[in-house]
């Protein structure tokens, strides 16, 4: 019932977001460097529209960007403790809500003037625990399948290399946000397939989740290892081969 309340408004709040005229409007608390998103930038400035409200009351509220930081982590942690119980659509609620956490950060320390290089290190770290925390506690629920466990550590070893590329070349002066299983594109597919997975299994009918996650995870772990590489590629044609 609630994916169908939040699916209901975002079908109808997308074509208003459309003729409302705001996509051509500047938006100063977007990122300076957006890089790329599978989905296109329509959804991604949507998105951005759509959880104005909520930003706009955090303002009121006076919450910082740590706020977002922390309920970032809380609901990865969270989501690590449902998928190790096979409780999927709980975890992938928990996950849509951690990436929801995880862009209001920004756009409250954008919006506060508290934008700084600690913040920045501290936002993309405990993002890294929480996605760890989730991949946990799927390598916990998966762990007596030889397959599935391959599957969730290339996953969370490709995750984490595609943050390691775009930070050692950004730290040689290379900032490098292609790929396609970037952040956003990973905790989309993984909440989703949480959301599903049980619908899924049951139409297949298997006594156990994990019928869906089982494919979605051979995406990310593909596609993380994939983007990493080619990051390993496209930075290291940019730098000299001589300092």
């Amino acid at each position: 019932m609630v994916f169908g309340v939040v699916t209901g408004l975002a079908l109808v709040s997308m074509p208003l977001f459309a003729l409302s005229g705001a996509r051509a409007r500047t938006d100063p608390r977007a990122p300076r460097e957006k890089g790329s998103f599978v989905l296109g930038s329509f959804v991604r400035d949507w998105f951005y529209w759509f959880v104005r409200p909520v930003e706009q009351a955090s303002l009121a509220l006076r919450l910082g960007p740590l706020f977002y930081n922390l309920a970032g982590l809380f609901f990865g942690v969270l989501a690590g403790v449902f998928f190790a119980y096979g409780e999927m659509t709980a975890a992938g609620w928990a996950i849509l809500v951690g990436g929801a956490a995880d862009v209001l950060d920004g756009r409250i320390a954008r919006a506060r003037g508290m934008a700084s290089r600690r913040g920045a290190f501290i936002d993309s770290t405990l993002d890294r625990f929480a996605e760890f925390a989730a991949f946990v506690g799927l390598a916990a629920w998966f762990r007596f399948s030889g397959p599935a466990l391959v599957l969730v550590v290339t996953a969370l070893g490709g995750s984490l290399l595609v943050s390691y590329t775009r930070a050692r070349g950004e730290s040689l002066g290379v900032l490098c946000k292609l790929g396609v299983m970037q952040r956003a594109e990973r905790l989309l597919l993984l909440g989703f397939a949480g959301i599903f997975d049980p619908a899924v299994s049951a139409g297949l009918g298997r006594d156990q989740p994990g019928a869906l996650l089982f494919p979605v995870l051979a995406i990310i772990a593909l596609g993380t290892v994939g983007t990493a590489l080619f990051r390993t590629v496209w930075i290291a044609r940019r730098l000299p081969e001589t300092d």
